[in-house]
């Protein structure tokens, strides 16, 4: 899968699962090229998200939510995942 592709489904997994105003998703691999644990296939994302919903949660709350949700990116396409929430 490609970064493109793999931005389209999780953009589209969050949006009919969680009441979110808007999303921007960051391909931040290219900060992890040369780390001991990179692998090819595995991407690094930052997720910009603003929801009413995720805020009203704690950091600890949402994080799980959009854990679940993403549950199979994570363990196939997804190295790190860093989640901004306002």
């Amino acid at each position: 899968m490609d970064i493109n592709e793999l931005i389209t489904i999780v953009k589209n997994k969050l949006l009919n699962q969680i009441n979110i105003e808007s999303i921007n998703i960051e391909d931040k691999s290219f900060l992890h090229k040369n780390h001991k644990g990179n692998q090819e296939g595995k991407y690094h994302l930052k997720l910009i998200i603003v929801s009413e919903e995720l805020k009203k949660m704690n950091k600890i709350e949402s994080n799980k939510k959009i854990y679940k949700i993403l549950d199979q990116e994570l363990k196939e396409f997804i190295h790190s995942i860093q989640i901004l929430i306002s």
